[in-house]
């Protein structure tokens, strides 16, 4: 992973994939656990609140899709966009880290906690990222 962001309702990442792999095995399989460890967990605790409405709400949205029949937690569709020049690159990571900023959680991006925005500004982080620059 080169690059994040986690909103409220949406993920932006920045991924490659070793040989022999691919970044849409990477984010199906990402999904995959992402959405058990979630459901699990929100299944299991007594202490969100909102449980009942959330599997409601996955449940009610797993329904209109035949490739779910219990929950569902991601739309099945993905954005993926080829990163082809360096300036791209630095485009695409602005405007991931830029998130937080334009939805008024933060004045800079660097303050966001759930962002690469800080492992790019060389401050400390909770995900380690091979930041693309470093490597490039």
């Amino acid at each position: 992973m080169h690059a994040y962001v986690i909103m409220s309702n949406h993920i932006h990442l920045i991924v490659s994939a070793d040989e022999g792999f691919t970044v849409s095995g990477f984010i199906r399989d990402c999904k995959k656990h992402t959405s058990k460890s979630i459901l699990d967990d929100i299944e299991n605790s007594g202490v969100e609140s909102r449980r009942e409405w959330m599997l409601h709400q996955f449940k009610y949205y797993a329904s209109r899709n035949a490739r779910n029949d219990t929950y569902q937690l991601w739309e099945h569709d993905n954005h993926p966009i080829e990163l082809i020049s360096r300036e791209f690159i630095q485009q695409r990571i602005d405007y991931i880290h830029q998130n937080p900023v334009v939805a008024g959680l933060v004045y800079r991006a660097e303050d966001y906690i759930y962002s690469s925005a800080s492992n790019y500004a060389g401050l400390d982080q909770i995900i380690d990222v091979d930041c693309l620059f470093d490597i490039l």
